[in-house]
């Protein structure tokens, strides 16, 4: 054997008329692809390793499917990574793609098969990672050399008690040239203290609040920098929570890098000017906040009791003053909302004027607790696993008709930019992103996809019939939740969250 070949591929998805969705240029760039490529050995026994990363997104040709083939000089390793549910079907298409192609070794991971329940598909010659990566990468490698995977890695424990420290090898200049400017994700810190009823983090990274060496991060923004990326998005759920924050914050400034970057903090950040202030002068440009509601009571009923609503507009004077852009994330149709409670949260939301605002569907996503209620209820009227993207209404609202809801959301976005264009003098970026944002909306592309302008190659239609043939299913059926092993179950309870000081 003279190596082995890993392929890494995070899937797309399938948009409303079965059209694979991918863009011209990207503006979502993918950590966990880069995360994995850089916890793979270059030998393994004496092999050779060649690692391929493939972000459908942004893919504006298939000549990538030809790394779906086996070769006869080496052993492929196939892996669908960072698989939501929304792009299940995707990762069972393009594992189907691999295996007709002579592929024996796939593996698909992410927070689908992490959460949900998927023997459906098991012993169908595709296995499921049910953990990090750093629990269970070197074990499918070394069994991929073997010659045989098994059909579940994982089950035990989800994620790892602490992280290695990795140095992220950057993407190419090739793959940097498919974004809107120069771009890469990369995994600070992850777990988030909180407990959410809508949100699978804790059941994807548990939550106590982990992270790799200050060290090894910055190593990984040298190499970044190096190799022409100009902006990085820290994907952490909880930027601020990190313990480490001020080190590495301090560690950018002193290394003048001029990288610049954004980052996901939660409300609670609000009490924290001084980080929000060190945070702008070590390049943080945006500041992404999980805002969702005004409603307290409905914030409340989902625990998200974080959130203050009456330091919202606080939050926006705070970031403004030192030049970050806030952009608050909103949810529309919790279920006591009318249409008329969403229109009232427009209203609010264009008083406030943050520079960047996103609206989502509230959305069932399977593996979350509010799923299994809603399932068990028989709530859920969406059998289609595509559609659980937060942007396409999968269950029956009590007060709003699917359609009327889908409308609304591209409504919100139309308006909001529309009203944001006239009220504030915006620079060069944000009247690109309004603009654009307005434009897609219009069309009913959700402006935050991933990226600028659709590209139509190939569709569902392509596939169907090969998903068919390896899985026996043309839809995979809505999945139950996996339950925590004992021991991720002792790992979240032993983080305790002092509710009382969320809610002073």
């Amino acid at each position: 054997m003279s190596g082995l070949k890993v392929v890494l591929i995070k899937p797309s998805k399938y948009d409303l008329n079965g059209v694979v969705e991918r863009f011209t240029a990207g503006f979502m760039p993918n950590a966990t692809l880069y995360h994995i490529a850089s916890l793979t050995p270059k030998h393994i026994r004496g092999v050779p390793t060649t690692v391929h990363t493939v972000d459908e997104y942004v893919q504006g040709s298939l000549d990538y499917l030809r790394l779906l083939n086996a070769e006869t000089d080496c052993t492929t390793l196939v892996a669908l990574v960072g698989v939501q549910s929304h792009q299940f079907h995707r990762a069972l298409d393009l594992a189907a793609y691999a295996r007709r192609g002579g592929v024996r070794h796939v593996v698909i991971g992410g927070p689908h098969p992490m959460t949900c329940e998927t023997s459906t598909f098991q012993n169908r010659g595709v296995s499921f990672a049910l953990a990090e990566a750093e629990l269970i990468w070197e074990e499918i490698l070394q069994d991929a050399l073997k010659g045989e995977l098994q059909p579940v890695y994982g089950a035990n424990q989800r994620w790892a008690k602490s992280l290695g420290s990795p140095i992220i090898q950057p993407p190419s200049h090739e793959e940097l040239k498919r974004y809107w400017i120069p771009m890469m994700g990369l995994y600070p810190v992850r777990g988030c203290p909180y407990s959410c009823s809508y949100c699978s983090v804790i059941k994807i990274s548990g939550r106590q609040v982990r992270s790799p060496s200050i060290e090894s991060t910055l190593a990984s923004l040298r190499r970044a920098k190096k190799a022409g990326v100009k902006m990085v998005m820290f994907v952490s759920d909880n930027f601020n929570k990190f313990p480490e924050i001020e080190e590495l914050l301090h560690a950018l400034i002193d290394e003048q890098l001029g990288l610049q970057f954004l980052c996901q903090c939660d409300a609670q950040v609000v009490r924290q000017p001084d980080l929000v202030e060190l945070m702008a002068r070590a390049g943080c440009f945006q500041m992404f906040v999980g805002i969702e509601s005004f409603n307290r009571k409905t914030l409340r009923s989902f625990q998200k009791y974080h959130n203050h609503p009456q330091r919202y507009g606080d939050m926006i004077k705070m970031c403004s003053e030192v030049g970050i852009r806030p952009h608050f994330s909103n949810i529309i149709g919790f279920p006591d909302d009318t249409e008329k409670d969403v229109r009232h949260h427009l209203e609010i939301l264009m008083e406030l004027m943050p520079t960047v605002a996103s609206f989502y569907i509230l959305t069932p996503i399977p593996g979350t607790e509010q799923y299994d209620e809603y399932k068990m209820g028989g709530g859920i009227r969406e059998d289609n696993l595509d559609r659980f993207d937060a942007t396409y209404p999968t269950w029956a609202h009590p007060h709003i008709s699917a359609k009327r809801m889908y409308d609304l959301l591209f409504e919100c976005y139309q308006k909001y930019y529309t009203a944001l264009m006239r009220k504030r003098d915006l620079d060069g970026m944000d009247l690109n992103f309004a603009t654009l944002s307005r434009f897609l909306a219009s069309k009913n592309i959700h402006p935050m996809s991933g990226g600028v302008k659709k590209l139509a190659i190939d569709r569902l239609t392509d596939y169907i019939e090969l998903r068919k043939a390896s899985f026996g299913v043309e839809m995979a059926p809505l999945p139950n939740s996996l339950r925590l092993s004992p021991e991720d179950e002792m790992s979240n309870k032993k983080i305790e969250w002092k509710r009382k000081v969320v809610e002073e």
